[in-house]
């Protein structure tokens, strides 16, 4: 305790040393201070009073030729200038000092004008600066209507060559890209404009600074509808590029459907289940596009599995007679057939076929071609197994699953192995499709930016 005690009556000690030091510095500070707004050089040892008159008339004289001064007074005593009055402003207070400090002869100056608080003397200037600027802006009146004049003029130029179908209709490829080049007609027109206006008033250095904060905003602004940005890009790219055709089948990121239309802001899609899909053009412009109906010939394909038992060679032969038998199938290129894998309880084979899929519909022709090759392998003795399960207890319910493929039961050849005609397969879907994808086009005919002449990559 007593140590605790020394250490606290040291540092209390401490730091009243530290309070008098500073409170001794404190007037030489000031002093130092106010020894730097006062006038230097040697003070002479006679007292002159003509010259402090002289002085005196010299400082009222130059305070007379300030706007400001006028209610302050001047007296000078042995070369001491004292300044008393009010002034409408603290700076001209602290600019009192340098200004008297040159006047030769001054030995001190002691300056007591303050800042006024009458609100009419306060008010005047204000009035008065408000009336010269009403003053010159009359005066400049007549400039000023002549370089509104020529802005608006060349500002409706611009407006009047973006409202015309020629040549911006014509060098477009599309709608949306001659209304992008109207836009940018207008913007450097009125650019334009206002660079003649302020260049007539002489005002050329307001330009920088107006360029400079727009530029500020639109960075700002980029950032804030960076998504708006990017779509919008977007839609310019693909309605140049034009990647797909009005009702081609496509499909984008898994989303599978007639194009009815492409849009400013999204690529409008008709499923195949009559559901419209809305995609943003950001996203189409990235993303990777299957066009179904680029090419006319499509290849399906489908997988069957026959008995372990069974002739796979024979099987084989069947499903290929038969993919050659069918009308809506191709010679060129032609059907294939080949072993995919062993199953469970089943050999895999895979079957594929091309069609003129403009004529045929393809979801229609497979489901033919699978109801044809079932009933000719079951004509020929050949089944199509479905895995059986074997159910075992001992005691307790326990159930053990185990593949055990059936033998093949012989089968009359049943009916219906004889395939359809090609126009039977699918014709009556695809042509109400057809004349539902063409009824929404026909909807909102201006807002499509496809066309079927324009270039396509």
């Amino acid at each position: 305790m007593a140590r605790v005690f020394s250490v606290l009556v040291m540092i209390r000690v401490l730091a009243f040393l530290l309070v008098i030091g500073l409170a001794a510095s404190l007037p030489a500070i000031v002093t130092a201070q106010e020894s730097a707004d006062q006038p230097g050089g040697a003070i002479s040892v006679d007292s002159d009073i003509g010259q402090d008159t002289a002085m005196a008339e010299r400082i009222r004289d130059i305070l007379r030729q300030l706007d400001g001064y006028r209610d302050v007074s001047v007296s000078v005593a042995d070369g001491i200038v004292t300044l008393r009055g009010t002034v409408l402003e603290a700076a001209q207070v602290d600019a009192l000092n340098g200004l008297v400090g040159r006047v030769e002869g001054v030995v001190a100056i002691e300056n007591e004008v303050v800042e006024s608080t009458d609100v009419v003397e306060r008010l005047s200037p204000a009035i008065e600066r408000i009336e010269g600027r009403i003053a010159q802006f009359v005066a400049f009146l007549p400039l000023i209507i002549v370089a509104a004049t020529a802005g608006l003029f060349v500002m409706y130029l611009g407006f009047f060559l973006a409202r015309r179908r020629w040549p911006w209709d014509r060098i477009a490829p599309n709608a949306f890209i001659a209304d992008i080049y109207r836009q940018i007609i207008r913007l450097v027109f009125v650019i334009g404009g206002i660079v003649l206006t302020l260049d007539l008033l002489n005002l050329t250095a307001l330009l920088g600074t107006i360029l400079g904060a727009a530029g500020i905003v639109g960075l700002a602004i980029g950032f804030a509808v960076r998504d708006t940005v990017e779509n919008f890009i977007s839609s310019i790219m693909l309605s140049i590029r034009q990647p797909f055709r009005p009702k081609d089948l496509v499909e984008i990121e898994g989303e599978m459907g007639h194009v009815i239309r492409l849009t400013s802001r999204a690529t409008i899609l008709l499923s195949l289940d009559g559901n419209h899909i809305r995609l943003p053009n950001s996203m189409v412009f990235k993303a990777k596009i299957i066009n179904y109906t680029r090419n006319d010939e499509r290849r399906f394909t489908f997988l069957l599995g026959v008995h372990p038992d069974a002739d796979i060679a024979r099987a084989q032969q069947i499903v290929l007679d038969a993919l050659n038998e069918l009308p809506f199938t191709l010679e060129t290129p032609p059907p294939a057939v080949w072993v995919e894998g062993l199953g469970a309880s089943t050999i895999d084979i895979t079957a594929a076929a091309w069609i003129l899929q403009h004529k045929t519909s393809i979801g229609m022709a497979k489901g033919e071609t699978i109801r044809v090759v079932k009933a000719r392998l079951e004509a020929e003795g050949i089944t199509l197994p479905e895995p059986t399960y074997r159910l075992t207890g001992t005691g307790s319910i326990e159930t053990i699953i185990t593949d055990q493929p059936t033998r093949p039961i012989p089968t009359p050849p049943p009916a219906g192995a004889e395939p359809v005609e090609a126009q039977q397969v699918g014709v009556g879907e695809t042509r109400a499709l057809q004349d539902i994808i063409e009824a929404e086009r026909e909807a909102l005919p201006g807002e499509d930016l496809l066309q079927r002449e324009a270039p396509q990559e």
